[in-house]
């Protein structure tokens, strides 16, 4: 990995101002691929506005490949917090730049061939929500909430990418800075935080560090619990960034348009926008209802800006600026 495992320091530097049922399975098997309940973390509040960047402490695990945890660390992280009214906030923590390798190896087990090939992104620094879009923060700025498996604080679904666009038009004019969803680049760099494996918790996850299909685990892990809906946000362990969920719980979606390969791909963390007329926008991070191998950091799926699902939701980024 490049630079940008360490916090960059960014400061104070804040922005101010169609498919139906379940999506198919790439397996080809029928089953598709593939918490409030905040985690018990130390904030360190700022006596400043809210303007100002805040601290929180939480701790990161490592399992093997038989899903058993090998090691436990402490970390911190940097985050401010926009209030969204009714006593809803939104969490976005600090992602420093870097450069990393984006897509699996070739003897990465179960990746798919729209995974390559593997090559360098240089992404600059920017803030990613702590948790996908809850159900709470989108009623506060949408007024609504179009989710199946009801809770404020489970992630909001069933939103095409069109919502996910309006939402986050919405909340850049009630908050004054600038929202969006994430390009593909910036949501993996995000996920993988400094790893090469195929989890940020190492080689495997089990259903006690991520809200997947149990009945089909990855590597050796054993089987585990199967929920058959969505969790609380924030029920599993983060990565070393800070970001919580982004394995499995809720597919995300990005920006970009879906390419079947990275030749061609943007290697400055942009979206890739052009160059494909469909009508296909990228998904990450695998849900509830995947198999364990469509949870990895460099698993890609993709669905219409039309398709809304219960098993589909997003998380949204913001930038630094001078």
């Amino acid at each position: 990995m490049g630079a940008g495992f360490g916090l960059a320091i960014i400061g104070e530097r804040l922005l101010f101002g169609s498919k139906e049922n379940y999506p198919p399975s790439k397996t080809g098997t029928g089953d598709f691929r593939r918490t409030p309940k905040t985690p018990a973390s130390t904030v360190t509040q700022s006596p400043t506005s809210q303007n100002r960047l805040q601290t929180f402490s939480f701790e990161v695990v490592t399992v093997n490949a038989q899903g058993n945890i090998t090691n436990r660390r402490n970390r911190q992280a940097n985050y401010f917090s926009d209030n969204l009214g009714n006593g809803v906030t939104l969490e976005m923590v600090q992602i420093p730049g870097g450069t990393f390798t984006m897509g699996s190896p070739a003897g990465e087990a179960q990746r798919d061939s729209d995974e390559s090939p593997q090559h360098q992104v240089t992404v600059p620094g920017f803030f990613m929500g702590k948790y996908p879009v809850t159900q709470a923060q989108y009623q506060a700025i949408i007024g609504n909430n179009p989710s199946s498996f009801k809770g404020e604080s489970k992630p909001v679904e069933n939103v095409s990418w069109d919502d996910a666009v309006e939402f986050c038009q919405k909340l850049s004019q009630k908050t004054k800075r600038t929202y969006r969803l994430p390009s593909e680049a910036e949501w993996e760099y995000a996920c993988r935080a400094g790893t090469i494996t195929p989890f940020y918790f190492g080689e495997t996850i089990t259903t006690d560090l991520v809200n997947y299909n149990g009945n089909y685990p990855y590597a050796s892990a054993p089987k585990g619990e199967y929920r058959q809906q969505t969790t609380d946000v924030g029920k599993f362990p983060p990565n070393s960034f800070g970001l919580y969920d982004m394995h499995g719980n809720i597919w995300e979606r990005c920006l970009d348009k879906y390419h079947n390969n990275y030749e061609g791909a943007p290697t400055d963390g942009s979206a890739w926008l052009s160059g494909n007329d469909n009508d296909y926008q990228m998904l990450r991070g695998g849900s509830w209802f995947d198999l364990a191998r469509g949870c990895r950091s460099a698993d890609r799926y993709y669905v219409t800006r039309a398709y809304r699902h219960l098993n589909v939701g997003f998380r949204v980024v913001a930038v630094a600026v001078a």
